[in-house]
């Protein structure tokens, strides 16, 4: 994918294809920051692209903190 000037709006066909190729990489695992970078575009405008697209955005990453507690041994 070739980046596309920085602050150069994109419409009609140019903008349907860009959306296809995004919409495939992410689909294929991609995350939405690689392909802002790859593009040259905003994390916003490739989520934009992605929503009006119909994907269904995966969840975010990482530790969320909400891991059982670990049980310690009982005092005698």
């Amino acid at each position: 994918m070739a980046p596309i000037a920085k602050g150069r709006r994109i419409s009609g066909t140019e903008r349907s294809k860009l959306t296809t190729e995004l919409k495939k990489k992410y689909t294929s695992g991609s995350s939405i920051r690689e392909l802002a970078a790859a593009s040259g575009r905003s994390y916003g405008f490739v989520h934009r692209l992605l929503l009006e697209s119909g994907v269904t955005l995966r969840g975010r990453g990482g530790a969320n903190g909400n891991k059982p507690k670990a049980k310690g041994k009982a005092k005698s």
